[in-house]
């Protein structure tokens, strides 16, 4: 099956970030989270290696999934996860190993004896990347680290669809999510790689479904626990970079972009250029929800804003802005290094950072993010407007200098009516189409000082 009989009013979606978690109501007419409960994704410290805290979570969500469908009964159930992660599982559907931070170093201890084995980039488009940000890297670790748990295991799953099987009981791998960075997928060929082959997992990777397949409904005896309906149909789940892309895709041809901002800040690039992507500066290609093939790049954006402005909100004067443009108050990067489009580069300022007050700092890493941003967008071969969505888009500064900074339009887009729990609520009724969602505002300053300060930028990389 790919969708409901009847299309579905009210979604339940399992939102699963890499520093938050929540559990939404989304309301497909209105294209608007409804109800929504949230908790930190904490990581443990203990055991084998740093791990995500799996019970927690569960134990959160089905706390929510009873409480919000007692006030908004919801008429299916679908999953968004970060990437970088996956479930290793015995025939009981029970954990064999824990899942991975895929910030945990202890992966990179075999990079030597991986990249012997790891496919090349013309086959799975995945660059080489720290820690266990490539899922192949990862499995290669723990089957040598944990052969004994790792010969148990009867499934590898991507991470949405472990929570998927979770709720069911049935077992599948998703395109969006074996696609994004993993080494387990060949481009080329639309299949497993040669990693999967050479290494003999083709037989724990569960057959591949489509995002919006129904897995099936949820196990009967988490239904009665939850008080949700018996025949409450449970979609495959998807990545969240693709779910954010997902209600672009259905509503506006290619080519466009998406900048889906949090603590990554991923560009997704419809009708870009594959031919444009460097494995060296953490560009590689997505696949999306229907199929296509998306170039891609990335840096940590929005853990670098965490970092430098302790996330405390400003508004600067039009005066500061025009300081910091004219003075060329600059930051270059890297704030968080090994990975995005300058990896190996150390963070730079032109000013002491004890110098700046609260808005100018504010403008100087707005500025950063933004420029950082515009090459991650041309290393994709980005084309036609650009869609910012999350956090940033509600940041004019960011928003006018991406603008100048590339030359095409800029939209951010505010609101609800887009984004990973929208996007993956869009899988029950992926007929439907999409609906754009309000523009945000943009800093209108004056044009030609913002022209100035990203060439200087550039110039002085």
């Amino acid at each position: 099956m790919r969708s409901s009989p009847v299309p579905p009013r009210l979604v339940g979606v399992i939102d699963i970030g890499k520093t938050n978690a929540k559990f939404a109501v989304v309301d497909l007419k209105a294209r608007a989270e409804i109800a929504v409960r949230k908790t930190p994704n904490n990581v443990l410290s203990g055991g084998l290696y740093p791990h995500f805290d799996i019970e927690g979570l569960w134990s959160f969500l089905c706390n929510a999934m009873r409480e919000l469908n007692a006030e908004h009964p919801f008429d299916a159930l679908s999953v968004t996860t970060h990437g970088a992660s996956a479930a290793l599982v015995d025939e009981a559907g029970e954990l064999t190993l824990p899942v991975l931070d895929y910030e945990f170093l202890g992966p990179d201890a075999l990079d030597v004896d991986y990249a012997a084995v790891r496919p090349d980039f013309s086959e799975s488009f995945t660059p080489p990347l720290p820690g266990g940000l490539n899922v192949g890297k990862q499995l290669f670790w723990q089957a040598r680290q944990f052969p004994e748990a790792f010969a148990r295991t009867r499934w590898i799953l991507t991470y949405p669809q472990y929570w998927a099987m979770r709720l069911t009981g049935i077992a599948a791998s998703e395109i969006t999510s074996i696609g994004c960075h993993t080494d387990l997928w060949d481009f080329r060929e639309g299949g497993f790689s040669s990693l999967v082959e050479s290494q003999g997992w083709a037989k724990k990777l569960p057959p591949v479904r489509p995002a919006a397949d129904i897995l099936g409904p949820v196990r009967p005896e988490l239904a009665t626990a939850l008080r949700l309906r018996t025949d409450l149909p449970v979609h495959s789940g998807i990545h969240d970079s693709n779910a954010s892309l997902l209600p672009h895709v259905l509503a506006r041809p290619a080519p466009f972009s998406v900048v889906s901002t949090g603590t990554w800040v991923i560009v997704c690039s419809p009708g870009g250029a594959l031919d444009r992507l460097d494995p060296s500066r953490d560009s590689f290609s997505n696949i999306d929800a229907l199929g296509n093939h998306v170039p891609s790049a990335r840096f940590m954006g929005g853990r670098e804003f965490s970092m430098l402005t302790g996330d405390v909100p400003a508004h600067p004067s039009e005066a500061t802005v025009n300081r910091v443009l004219e003075a060329a108050m600059m930051l270059w990067p890297s704030v968080v290094t090994g990975s995005g489009p300058f990896p190996e580069r150390q963070v730079r300022w032109s000013v002491a950072r004890e110098e700046l007050d609260a808005e100018s700092l504010y403008a100087v890493v707005s500025f950063y993010l933004a420029l950082t941003t515009a090459e991650c967008l041309a290393l994709t071969g980005a084309r036609g407007d650009t869609i910012v969505e999350g956090p940033f888009a509600a940041n004019p500064l960011y928003l006018a200098m991406l603008e100048a900074a590339t030359g095409r339009s800029v939209i951010g887009q505010t609101g609800s009516a887009t984004g990973t729990a929208i996007g993956a609520a869009l899988l029950a009724d992926i007929e439907g189409g999409a609906s754009e969602s309000r523009p945000a505002p943009m800093w209108r300053g004056d044009r030609n000082k913002l022209l100035a300060y990203a060439e200087h930028w550039r110039q002085s990389l």
